[in-house]
């Protein structure tokens, strides 16, 4: 994912704080060889591969020594002896290792202080950013049709990233972009209204196969009825397709009659209209409530929102002389490219390039956003290319400030199941998403129940009811982190038996980290050990630290490269820090007072820290598993 605004994305502040120093030392060495490019030199701080070296490497001697003609061994050292007092003050004596890189240890002290200063309701992080304005496009329900695998997708890594820039405090503003508009749900209406059934008492089983039964009544093969003519077919195989034909042209007359009665504003067939999108919602507001969702109605920017801004749209393109007529059809060109862009069809009607078009326009003129991020599947990709150049050939991502907004495609790869295929059911039909969310939150609760059955379990005493709450965080966690942790770009194998694991790289097995610290910090309570000090003075107590300190920039680059996966790779790795500190270094149990206090502090930031990052993911955080 290309990085959209480097702006947003920074690295931790120790590194930071380091890079700066090496920066000054660079200046003070290089500037009698490079004159005024010594500034412009990059230090290369990278955290180091292996502890044993160190918490840094400066990796700039090798390149640029190369370009000076000098030995990089020699030049490392020169800038060592031109570091000043404040780089020193933070770290242990620099050592040159290997062809030229300098290992940094940072001084137990400052990574405490470090820590301590982390220590606030931000946790450190910035949210410095309140003049900033992001839309995000997510979920984009069809009406009148389930939600199947593909949705979700569209809407945890859409809700993600908006969360994301909450954090940070940018304003964030969801579109719900809804095909509830055009002749696919006129075609839906007809043909429930010629049924005579009452739409005040459908479900959303109803309307789906509604929809599935109205799509193939509107399935015309005048093609085939025409080469059933020429080749002399029998009577009876014309005579069906003569009846498929006629047929489908009522079907179609009958649904664009009722679209021109819907545009037109007759109040019965907007009340019918209204009723199939109150229906599809209800249940994409329980999905979305139980996924942790924030899609609420006031979310909602549907195809019927942009219906008045169509024509505006068309007549915009042709009055700045970008569109031309190609077969009737108006269309967009762009140079070095076959593919037009579709913006009107011969018979004047709009098609969904031309509401996107409209939304882009509403979504940076209107809501001012800097940034638009458009949460669909890959398969899309070439669609939003060409929208996204004809609203920059049109001018329309210029904001009132002058700048210029950036619209970005976060293309999702399918969900296949273990035949590497797009996951479907034995039937061949898509998986709906609430069968899917079902059998997780189940095999959650199957976990979950089993774990509370051993004796010394921290669940052993809860409740059915607390029990089955507790399992349908875990089974809802599986869910999403397995989408979430992987690129999202890429295609992945949707495996239960792993998601609901309790190792490795799942949703439960850091629900069960912080279920594991939040224990601890209840027994520090019964003993009355509190938070003190920090004191780091173990390996394993300065890796946490370390891990901990990263977390500002772990949220800024994730929501720079749009990237929800680094989060839960941050989650994990915090996971694994944490486990193996609480291996190797007692907290209840320290050696003292002081020792204690410290651990349970690093306890409690890191339970907190935790917490935080897989709240962005809207992952539920128990206190005990």
């Amino acid at each position: 994912m290309s990085q959209h605004d480097a702006r947003t994305s920074r690295p931790d502040a120790l590194a930071s704080r380091l890079d700066a120093g090496f920066r000054l030392a660079l200046i003070a060495a290089l500037t009698p060889a490079l004159a005024d490019r010594a500034s412009q030199v990059d230090p290369l701080i990278k955290a180091a591969a292996n502890p044993q070296f160190g918490d840094f490497q400066a990796n700039f001697a090798m390149g640029l020594a190369k370009t000076l003609d000098r030995k990089p061994r020699e030049l490392a050292q020169e800038v060592i002896d031109c570091a000043p007092q404040s780089l020193r003050d933070l770290c242990d004596p620099f050592e040159i290792a290997g062809p030229g890189f300098i290992n940094i240890r940072v001084r137990p002290e400052v990574l405490a202080a470090a820590l301590t200063a982390m220590d606030s309701p931000t946790l450190g992080v910035s949210s410095a950013n309140g003049s900033r304005t992001v839309a995000v496009d997510l979920c984009g329900v069809n009406v009148a049709k389930q939600m199947h695998v593909g949705h979700l997708r569209a809407t945890i890594i859409g809700d993600t990233i908006a969360r994301l820039f909450e954090r940070l405090g940018w304003r964030v503003y969801r579109q719900n972009h809804l095909g509830d508009w055009g002749l696919p749900i006129a075609m839906t209406l007809a043909s429930l209204r010629r049924a005579k059934i009452d739409i005040s008492r459908v479900t959303l089983d109803d309307l789906n196969r509604a929809y599935r039964s109205a799509q193939a009544q509107g399935r015309d093969d005048e093609a085939g009825l025409a080469a059933a003519r020429a080749t002399g077919a029998g009577p009876h195989r014309i005579a069906e397709l003569e009846a498929q034909h006629e047929g489908a042209s009522a079907a179609l007359a009958d649904a664009h009659d009722t679209l021109r009665r819907l545009q037109s504003g007759e109040s019965a067939v907007v009340a019918d209209w209204q009723k199939l999108i109150d229906v599809t919602m209800h249940e994409v507001y329980e999905t979305a409530q139980l996924l942790g969702v924030d899609l609420k109605p006031e979310h909602n920017r549907g195809e019927s929102f942009f219906r008045d801004r169509l024509v505006p749209t068309v007549d915009a393109f042709v009055a700045a002389q970008l569109a031309s007529r190609d077969a009737g059809a108006l269309v967009v060109r762009f140079e070095g490219r076959e593919r037009p862009l579709l913006i009107q069809k011969s018979d004047g009607t709009s098609l969904y390039a031309t509401t996107d078009l409209a939304a882009a326009r509403y979504r940076v003129q209107d809501l001012g956003a800097e940034l638009v991020v458009y949460c669909v599947d890959a398969r899309q990709r070439d669609h939003f290319k060409d929208v996204f150049d004809a609203v920059r050939l049109i001018g329309w991502t210029a904001r009132a400030d002058s700048t210029e907004a950036s619209l970005v495609h976060v293309p999702f790869g399918a969900v296949l199941g273990a035949d590497k295929r797009p996951l479907k059911t034995r039937s061949g039909e898509n998986f709906t998403l609430k069968a899917l969310l079902d059998e997780a939150i189940a095999r959650g609760r199957r976990e979950v129940h089993a774990r509370a059955a051993i004796a010394d379990s921290p669940t052993a005493a809860l409740s059915r009811a607390e029990l089955d709450a507790i399992g349908q965080a875990v089974g809802i966690a599986a869910i999403k982190y397995a989408d979430l942790s992987s690129d999202v770009g890429r295609d992945y194998v949707f495996d239960l038996d792993q998601m609901v694991s309790f190792e490795g790289d799942t949703g439960p097995y850091a629900q069960y980290a912080h279920a594991r610290i939040a224990g601890i910090l209840a027994k520090a309570t019964s003993l009355g050990i509190t938070c003190g000090a920090i004191v780091v003075r173990e390996p394993q107590e300065r890796a946490l630290a370390l891990n901990l300190l990263r977390y500002p920039a772990a949220i800024e680059d994730a929501a720079a490269q749009l990237a929800p996966n680094r989060i839960a790779a941050f989650v994990f790795e915090l996971a694994n820090t944490f486990n193996a500190f609480y291996q190797a270094c007692p907290v209840l149990r320290g050696a003292d007072d002081a020792t204690r206090s410290s651990r349970v502090h690093l306890c409690d930031l890191t339970r907190r820290v935790l917490a935080d990052a897989l709240s962005i993911l809207a992952i539920t955080a128990p206190p005990r598993m």
